[in-house]
């Protein structure tokens, strides 16, 4: 048996933050102020991270520990971004370059055209497609984010797989390389979705569950922390001490569960919508 905080322990040695970001702006638009940290917030956030010994590496990094194919630093630490606002490729990459800090964003492809109308996202201000390479120059992980933003585990087959396979195809032409990463649009899946995601060729799939993801994670539905603009530094410094919140793997709970049924008898009734 290991010893708590062991390999395959449960102390803070086996917590690993994954934090999940949306916007870092001033003035973003109400559909997604609650998930919008400030310029400001977000460099305290970063020197936060830095100053708590904590080492940042990408979503690969960690599901190829996860897969046995390599090591993880000691205190590790995964910082994502969602959806591709406008911010990412400029400031926020800058702010990270600057902090030595790799990430990984996950880009709802739909939303990133000139018109931006394949997206169940609201309008906002985004990034653009043929802006993704630049993510990359500047040392971030480009994963999916499906096409419309569906809540993929409210859709039939055809429909699923149409989310999964074609945003991964329009990322793969842009960047030139294989995308392996996929976020789930609000962190909603299930058994069929992660399977879904799996035969699409993408080699793990972040979820949200409000909780710290650690060395025995589930390569399928890693656990996120996910930011809102009423956290504090000290919230973060309680993450990266391993404390705050629960630590994954877990079983989805009964309400979980039940929210599911109830999006997908809706969905069934209005068809696919923000779920925001």
């Amino acid at each position: 048996m290991s010893a708590p905080g062991g390999p395959g322990g449960r102390g803070a040695e086996n917590r690993i933050p994954v934090l999940l970001y949306h916007a870092v702006m001033d003035e973003p638009p109400g559909w997604i102020a609650e998930f919008t940290v400030t310029p400001g917030a977000f460099a305290a956030q970063l020197d936060a991270i830095g100053a708590c010994g904590r080492t940042a590496v990408t979503v690969g990094a960690l599901v190829d520990h996860l897969a046995g194919r390599g090591p993880l630093p000691d205190r590790p630490v995964v910082l994502t971004f969602d959806d591709g606002f406008a911010d990412l490729p400029g400031p926020t990459a800058e702010a990270l370059a600057g902090h030595a800090m790799p990430a990984t964003a996950y880009l709802t492809t739909g939303a990133l055209t000139r018109s931006g109308g394949g997206s169940l996202l609201p309008p906002g201000p985004m990034m653009r497609l043929d802006q993704a390479p630049l993510l990359e120059r500047y040392g971030m992980e480009v994963g999916g984010h499906t096409v419309t933003h569906a809540q993929l585990d409210t859709l039939p087959r055809a429909g699923l797989r149409a989310e999964l396979v074609d945003s991964k195809a329009v990322l793969e032409d842009v960047l030139g390389h294989p995308v392996t990463h996929l976020a789930y649009p609000h962190g909603y899946n299930s058994a069929r979705v992660r399977r879904a995601a799996r035969d699409a060729g993408y080699e793990s799939a972040v979820a949200v569950r409000h909780a710290l993801s650690s060395r025995r994670d589930e390569p399928y539905r890693i656990a996120r922390l996910i930011l809102r603009r009423s956290h504090t530094v000290r919230d973060v410094e309680r993450w990266m001490a391993g404390e705050g919140a629960r630590v994954a793997p877990f079983p989805d709970s009964p309400p979980t569960v039940g929210w599911r049924w109830y999006r997908r008898a809706r969905a069934a009734v209005r068809g696919p919508e923000f779920a925001g």
